[in-house]
């Protein structure tokens, strides 16, 4: 993999509570919603789960997600390709976490912030 090794570690407040928040990071079709310009593969089920695979693209980086733990306050995402390292989120009421690490091109801490930003405006709206 090219790239360097990149860490990032945010935390937000969200005025939502920890239901809305599970189903916007759970739920592909309200992810797909907020995460743009982030595009995922078609076909995916109604919720993701463990052992799920899938793909997005950035523009014309792909990213591989492999889910490695999905609960009602934690995801747990594998990533290959674009972005080779994880991706951690927890939340609850009032507040989401992200904790992203591995070796990319992309500017990971960037990406990161403006993703949460997304989803505070998305959760806000609802």
């Amino acid at each position: 993999m090219f790239g360097s090794f990149q860490k990032s570690h945010l935390r937000i407040e969200l005025d939502a509570p920890a239901s809305a928040i599970r189903d916007s990071l759970l739920r592909p079709e309200s992810l797909q919603k907020w995460l743009w310009p982030q595009r995922l593969s078609s076909g995916l089920p109604d919720q993701l789960h463990p052992g799920l695979t899938f793909t997005s693209w950035i523009g014309p980086v792909t990213i591989q997600h492999h889910i490695e733990v999905a609960e009602p306050n934690c995801l747990r995402l594998l990533l290959s390709e674009g972005i080779d390292g994880y991706h951690e989120w927890y939340w609850a009421d009032g507040w989401v976490q992200s904790r992203l690490e591995g070796v990319s091109l992309l500017p990971l801490n960037i990406g990161q912030t403006l993703s949460l930003l997304r989803l505070q405006q998305f959760l806000a709206q609802k």
